[in-house]
């Protein structure tokens, strides 16, 4: 296995791993805990980005492994149609075939069950997400949950790492908000500069006339 499909594996084995630790029962405290943790921190945002960024390289591992599957169909089509060759030509050219076919058919299997899996990983997440939010209704109903603050969280939560990139965007909206006032300022104080220096002009010229 080269070393790209070796991390396709490994991506599919931590994907496995994060499924089970979503569907795996928890006390309802922890499980909100551990969602409004995904939906604020920085650095999942960014390994989410990341993710995104190679589950394209796996789609075209994906595409290229379905074209090499129907190649080596075709090529055993016809190593099994070629009748003019000796016997042990021909069961050679099948063995080396078939051999082809399997690795490609793996390949192809692996990159199809990690980008599967990656789309029921995302549905599961908003189903349970949505389940929280509901269990969060319940308890304020019934006034058992005193816990407000991470309601609050829990309610805001979206997507993985959603609420932590949205705090980077507004961050920089207020930055370059403070970057224009700055930027304004600095043209007032050049715009009466220059109206005084203007107006000093216009007083020696109504000196020097007089």
């Amino acid at each position: 296995m080269t070393l790209y499909y070796t991390l396709v594996f490994l991506l599919l084995v931590a994907e496995m791993a994060l499924f089970m630790l979503l569907i795996i029962p928890m006390p309802f405290s922890l499980k909100r805990r551990m969602f409004t943790f995904l939906s604020e921190n920085p650095i999942v945002a960014k390994i989410q980005y990341g993710l995104k960024i190679t589950f394209i390289f796996i789609l075209i591992l994906f595409i290229d492994s379905v074209n090499r599957v129907y190649r080596v169909q075709l090529e055993l089509a016809a190593a099994t149609e070629n009748s003019k060759n000796t016997a042990a030509v021909m069961g050679h050219e099948r063995l080396e075939v078939q051999a082809r076919k399997f690795y490609s058919q793996r390949n192809m299997y692996l990159c199809g069950f990690t980008l599967f899996l990656s789309l029921i990983l995302n549905r599961t997440y908003i189903m349970i997400l949505e389940v929280l939010r509901l269990e969060e209704k319940l308890k304020q109903y019934e006034g058992s949950d005193k816990n407000t603050k991470q309601s609050e969280k829990l309610a805001a939560a979206g997507d993985v790492g959603e609420i932590a990139s949205l705090k980077k965007a507004l961050a920089q909206r207020d930055q370059d908000i403070e970057t224009l006032k700055k930027q304004a300022s600095g043209l007032h104080r050049e715009y009466n500069d220059l109206s005084d220096k203007y107006a000093a002009t216009q007083d020696e010229g109504v000196k020097k006339t007089k």
